[in-house]
């Protein structure tokens, strides 16, 4: 059956986690259909907090393995959204 895999990431220090981050979602890039990543900027101030929204592709168990190699970064957190297609 046909399913959509939304993760949203909330990189809680973007200084300290975006180059581990980064790795991952390059390793598993074949995986990403879509990415949108924001954190809040002024002229004074740029956020350490960011977020990451990802839309899936391919095969479920890479989805797998890039969810859990996420989760083993400290300083982050991690939601999921999934959608079975066939309803």
């Amino acid at each position: 059956m046909p399913e959509k895999r939304i993760l949203g990431i909330n990189v809680l220090d973007r200084i300290k986690e975006a180059g581990r981050t980064q790795m991952i979602l390059s390793k598993y890039a074949t995986s990403i259909k879509t990415r949108l990543g924001f954190h809040e900027l002024s002229e004074d101030v740029c956020s350490r907090n960011g977020f990451v929204i990802l839309e899936l592709t391919g095969k479920k168990t890479d989805w797998d393995m890039l969810e859990n190699e996420l989760n083993d970064i400290g300083g982050i957190n991690i939601q999921k959204m999934s959608f079975d297609l066939n309803k």
